[in-house]
């Protein structure tokens, strides 16, 4: 198939490497010069700055996915398409969106007379080799168009993507895939660290996890990677205890908040995010205080702490 991809970042670069690979003509869009050069000895890919130049180096009726970050940029190109795309084009978001964004953005290019998919994509750095988890949201007919390129960026043509829905499905199943990624990482770190805790006890951690990822009950890709970075360092001194979140466990805690639907695993584990981050600090601080205040404990200054 012909189609556009906007955005070469780190998704939508491989994503475009794969699908050239797989036999589809690709006209790749970024404004940054080094992110075209470092596709321009891929056969099959034509690099271009703008979404003007790939619409105009489309046959029609074009296919348009998009691959950018959740927000204003996506906002900006989502209105440019809809004046240069003409009736019967599709367009399809693949970004980490929220899902009530899609729907309004389906409604949106409704109007323009443009189809609408929404499609979640699961991956990261693995995609290019081992394919991406699709999760898609829209009309039958408008997912049958899109199902040779779902087929070739998936790990095989029938697994590991979905039509989850109608629009609003694809992004709503991500965000929940993404709510269990924080919880199921969460635990495992927990598990490690005491562990850790513990190494005068379990002498060979890096081959405790690398035991665990046969015939357990939690084996998975998750511990594996978990496994090799073990068995890389172990004490992890060089790693600052801080891990930055996306926004889509945020965007699960308050649907599972609006829905009433108990989650208490995904928000513990987004706070905890949240604690890594420094925004804990002061309530801790406070707390410290606090002890002092009703019981004369000691508190520990900030030069003290260091020291440790």
């Amino acid at each position: 198939m012909e189609l556009a991809l906007i955005g070469l970042g780190r998704m939508g670069g491989n994503m475009t490497r794969r699908l050239a690979q797989g036999g589809h003509v690709v006209t790749a869009v970024d404004p940054d010069p080094s992110a075209r050069e470092a596709l321009a000895d891929e056969p099959g890919v034509t690099a271009v700055a703008s979404v003007a130049d790939a619409v105009r180096a489309l046959g029609t009726p074009r296919l348009v996915w998009l691959m950018l970050p959740a927000g204003a940029v996506t906002e900006a190109v989502l209105e440019e398409v809809s004046e240069l795309l003409t009736e019967g084009d599709l367009v399809v978001d693949g970004g980490n969106a929220n899902y009530r964004d899609s729907l309004r953005h389906a409604d949106m290019l409704r109007g323009a007379g443009l189809a609408f998919v929404d499609v979640g994509v699961s991956g990261g750095v693995w995609g290019l080799s081992e394919g991406y988890g699709l999760m898609a949201g829209g009309a039958k007919a408008d997912i049958a168009r899109l199902t040779p390129v779902l087929q070739t960026l998936a790990p095989t043509a029938g697994s590991g993507w979905v039509h989850a829905g109608p629009v609003g499905a694809g992004h709503f199943t991500k965000m929940v895939h993404n709510g269990i990624e924080y919880g199921a990482m969460q635990a495992m770190a927990e598990g490690f660290a005491l562990l850790h805790a513990r190494d005068d006890l379990v002498t060979d951690i890096p081959g405790v996890a690398e035991a665990w990822r046969y015939g357990t009950v939690i084996r998975s890709w998750l511990l594996d990677l978990t496994a090799s970075v073990l068995e890389n360092d172990v004490t992890l001194d060089e790693v600052a205890p801080v891990v930055a979140d996306s926004g889509e466990g945020r965007w699960t805690a308050l649907e599972a908040i609006d829905l009433g639907v108990p989650a208490p695993v995904i928000t513990a584990a987004l706070m905890q995010r949240f604690s890594s981050q420094g925004n804990g600090d002061y309530a801790n601080q406070l707390l410290a205080m606090m002890r002092n205040a009703f019981g004369g404990h000691p508190v520990t200054s900030l030069e003290e702490s260091d020291e440790r």
